[in-house]
């Protein structure tokens, strides 16, 4: 079944549409709030097909993140009863326990690392309001770590271009099956050791 190989078509199209660049800042906003799926998805084949705008790209990534983390914070700080919720809803608790640890050891260098981590960047922002973390060093190190992670897949995108998009393109069916045997394996194991 070729299901990898035509959201991969279709990404690259809309990667190259002209409203592209407000697209992918309204995903890394809404990602840094609840949205489950990174803006790498979407940075990743923008900067391959436009790679002199890959900077461009990253800033505008970042920027949305930015705001989204200080929304991220306001609901932490101001709303967190009502997100608790949420957050044991969608499975989530282990994430935000683990955050919120690590805030209590770290402080604000975590919300440095999170902008590196596999944990989704929202729980980092909501933990960070609900720990009343200091506002403006919350968005300083928010922004140089989202800037820092963003600029960086920009630029290795970009100096892959077009020409590892099409090798990426040819094996894009086991890359995917890959990656999804990989999640499923990572589960079992996940749920069996718990």
């Amino acid at each position: 079944m070729k299901l990898f190989g035509t959201i991969y078509d279709k990404t690259m199209e809309w990667s190259k549409h002209r409203f592209a660049g407000f697209w992918l800042s309204l995903v890394s906003f809404i990602e840094a709030i609840f949205f489950p799926i990174p803006p790498d998805v979407m940075l990743i084949p923008m900067s391959m097909s436009k790679p002199h705008l890959a900077v461009r790209y990253a800033v505008y990534t970042t920027l949305a993140s930015v705001l989204g983390g200080i929304i991220g914070y306001g609901i932490g700080y101001f709303a967190f009863d009502w997100v608790k919720e949420i957050i044991t809803n969608w499975g989530m608790q282990a994430n935000f326990d683990k955050a919120m640890n690590w805030f209590e050891t770290w402080g604000v260098a975590i919300v440095f690392l999170a902008g590196f981590s596999p944990i989704p960047y929202k729980v980092f922002t909501i933990c960070a309001g609900v720990m009343q973390m200091t506002f403006l060093p919350f968005v300083i190190t928010a922004a140089v770590s989202r800037f820092a992670r963003f600029y960086l897949v920009a630029k290795l995108s970009a100096w892959g271009g077009e020409k590892y998009a099409d090798k990426i393109r040819r094996s894009i069916e086991i890359i995917g099956w890959a990656t999804v045997a990989l999640a499923v394996v990572a589960y079992f194991v996940y749920t069996l050791t718990k």
